[in-house]
């Protein structure tokens, strides 16, 4: 079992202007969560001028509790979004975000999760009724978090743990590049992979596959300079430029583009 939440950046563009803006920081929930949570992720800010944040979504639902200034909480459940994700924030304020295990959120959820990509959805009232996960310390809003989730009732659907194996198998053996190769490695069928990811992570594995490549390359890119043919192979793309494509398609610029947008961020541009 992990004792430590991730410490890497996969997904965030510009990490480093993010640290400099706004607290950023992660938890692991309680043990009993931690078969379907990836861990909260809190952030605080109080900003003299707007900032916006910009992230490749994982495969995974988020529940994220928001807090502007004086004002009320909010709560939601985003499902997988397909496409890049904006934020702005300004003044001040909190969020208390849960990020589910890719397949983590079915046993919170009496439907398939593929009813939820690409939407974000008011949590329902009666589930935080009194419950402020912005509110108080990091241990406070932690805690707050475990009893809300640990309150929902979570129950695991029979496929629930190998769907989230044959994830988190994709995200860490790079070797997996097509789907019916991942299919022919655990004795099953292409189709019923299909089915398996509609059902408890929210999309299709063919696209988990690609969007953990390419997060990997956004990561790559922002650590320095990167040989983008010799990645490109690494990372089993049929070429270059279709690397390039999807990084574009993904980040919302070209990996040139964004290399000179870290650069005029590290200078303070």
């Amino acid at each position: 079992m992990r004792h430590e939440p991730r410490a890497d950046s996969r997904g965030i563009l510009d990490p480093q202007r993010l640290r400099r803006e706004v607290s950023f920081r992660r938890r692991l929930p309680a043990a009993a969560l931690r078969p379907y949570v990836e861990h909260y992720w809190l952030v605080d800010w109080d900003l003299a001028a707007p900032f916006e944040q910009r992230v490749v979504p994982h495969p995974a639902v988020n529940v994220v509790f928001q807090r502007d200034g004086a004002g009320p909480e909010t709560a939601e459940v985003a499902g997988v979004g397909r496409d890049l994700f904006r934020i702005t924030l300004a003044g001040s304020g909190r969020v208390s975000g849960v990020q589910f295990r890719p397949g983590g959120f079915r046993p919170f959820w009496r439907g398939p999760v593929a009813e939820l990509t690409g939407q974000r959805r008011p949590l329902a009232a009666g589930l935080v009724a009194g419950r402020l996960p912005c509110a108080g310390t990091d241990d406070e809003r932690a805690a707050t978090l475990d009893g809300l989730l640990l309150a929902w009732g979570p129950r695991a659907a029979p496929q629930t743990a190998e769907a989230m194996a044959l994830a988190d198998e994709i995200r860490a053996d790079r070797s997996v590049l097509r789907v019916d190769d991942l299919a022919h490695r655990h004795a099953t069928t292409t189709r019923r992979l299909q089915r398996l990811f509609l059902d408890h992570v929210g999309v299709g594995p063919k696209w988990v596959i690609r969007r953990y490549r390419v997060q990997e390359a956004i990561e790559r890119a922002a650590g320095g300079p990167v040989d983008w043919a010799g990645l490109a192979a690494d990372l089993g793309y049929a070429d270059q430029a279709h690397l390039i494509r999807e990084f574009a398609a993904a980040a919302g610029l070209t990996p040139s583009a964004y290399a000179r947008r870290l650069a005029g961020s590290t200078d303070g541009g």
